[in-house]
């Protein structure tokens, strides 16, 4: 199996002979997995098993509905310097991405290759800042945290795979800040995972994630004691972050893509070349094999593995938010992936959608409410089993309201000729009967 290590040589070397060997690894799911099997031999042959089983499972599971699922996050910003402190501007626009390439809005999914196109998918998920705490409070769904941690990385405890130093990130008491209630809010952790040498940081890791535990496509036990969430490094977050991610010389494009690829694995995904060879599989059925990660490249060129998806040898699909590409590469999920997703959100993750959730932003109201036609092109009609009022808010697939409306008794058309195409959130949110949702597709 080739796997791409972190460092060069053994764990012996001086820390200036690492130095010297250091690149920024994607993800750490290859480094725990490969820990795994140091500890259990055999671990990483059992998981051959468990992902050809699984493309029988989950992959092949048609979602429920096509019901809009929002996802509450919090963002827990831990920084030790000023430039850690990313504003709010950076995490508006990273959950700004995260809307755009779970739906397949992103302007860059043009770019995928024709053989591909009938296998690109979108999940209908939405990403959205929590409104309320755990407590019930108003939030802003950002908290920040200074700590005196100058890097939650331990770099010999991070080559075998010793994950203890990350985690204590998702400590309060370790200097992190404690995760809110993990079943009902996406955790996602900023921090510094870097190693200094000479007074320069090298950023190690850009970020991991946890799967839904017992899922059929992951080992038994992938997230045993690890805090469930995704830890990003600072300088990987949002396409508009000033900080340059720069290794010994190499220049990483940034646009968001590590957090859409560990949000990805936290939904259930793995690396879509199954971390191994061609022998080896993500467990889902219409991402073409391949004999290892892309290096931070965009090779089209390249079909590794033999493949039978539609009767089609397929290329290595690197333009895959699953694989190792890089960020200006990547423009797509799968068809299969997507459905995937759902299940996890209808199953595993269910607590996240739970209409009894408050989605973590306000809670559903008493109203019944239709919402006809829909898909529309110039207008909408809102029909009510009881009086409407307060106001109408539509917003689109970013959280931003554009376009507010009054309101009229039982039943209200609003004109939306101006709303550009595609699906918005309609809100009715009411001084007696609290807020109703109701997904609209502008066509």
């Amino acid at each position: 199996m080739k796997n791409k290590l972190l460092f060069l040589g053994s764990v012996a070397l001086s820390m200036s002979a690492v130095a010297q060997n250091v690149t920024t690894q994607r993800c750490a799911t290859v480094e725990y997995m490969n820990y795994r099997e140091s500890k259990q031999p055999g671990y990483i042959q059992s998981t051959v098993d468990v992902f050809n089983a699984a493309k029988a499972s989950k992959s092949g599971n048609i979602a429920k509905s096509d019901e809009m699922y929002t996802i509450p996050v919090v963002v827990h910003v831990v920084y030790n310097t000023a430039n850690q402190n990313l504003h709010d501007s950076v995490i508006h626009d990273q959950i700004r991405i995260l809307n755009e390439d779970f739906n397949r809005l992103n302007a860059d999914s043009v770019n995928m290759r024709a053989v591909f196109q009938p296998y690109v998918g979108s999940g209908n998920i939405q990403f959205k800042l929590a409104e309320l705490d755990p407590n019930g409070n108003p939030t802003s769904g950002i908290t920040r945290t200074q700590t005196t941690v100058g890097s939650f990385m331990d770099a010999m405890g991070f080559f075998t795979g010793d994950m203890s130093s990350m985690e204590k990130v998702k400590s309060t008491a370790d200097g992190g800040m404690n995760p809110w209630n993990q079943s009902r809010y996406l955790n996602i952790w900023i921090c510094n995972m870097a190693v200094s040498f000479g007074g320069s940081e090298i950023p190690m890791l850009m970020g991991y994630a946890t799967p839904p535990d017992g899922l059929s496509n992951w080992p038994a036990g992938s997230v045993q004691g690890l805090s469930d969430g995704v830890v990003i490094q600072y300088q990987a977050f949002g396409s508009n972050n000033p900080n340059p991610l720069d290794v010994q010389g190499q220049s990483f494009v940034v646009k968001g893509r590590t957090v859409t690829h560990e949000v990805g694995h936290y939904l259930g995904l793995r690396h879509i070349w199954g971390d191994g060879d061609c022998t080896q599989d993500d467990g889902i059925s219409d991402t073409p094999n391949a004999n290892a990660q892309s290096d931070q490249d965009c090779n089209t060129t390249k079909n590794t593995c033999v493949d039978n998806i539609g009767g089609v040898d397929l290329p290595d699909m690197v333009e895959n938010y699953m694989d190792y590409s890089a960020e200006d590469c990547q423009n797509s999920f799968t068809v299969q992936q997507m459905n995937l997703i759902r299940a996890v959100l209808e199953n595993e993750r269910f607590d996240l959608i739970n209409n009894n959730n408050a989605l973590g932003i306000k809670d559903k109201g008493t109203m019944m409410v239709s919402l006809y036609p829909n898909p529309a092109n110039t207008s909408v009609t809102l029909k009510s089993d009881t009086s409407m009022d307060g106001v109408i808010l539509i917003t689109d697939i970013n959280g931003k309201v554009v376009q507010t409306t009054t309101p009229n008794g039982l039943e209200t058309t609003i004109d939306i000729s101006k709303l550009q195409n595609g699906v918005y959130q309609v809100a009715i949110e009411s001084n007696t009967a609290g807020k109703t949702v109701i997904r609209m597709v502008k066509i």
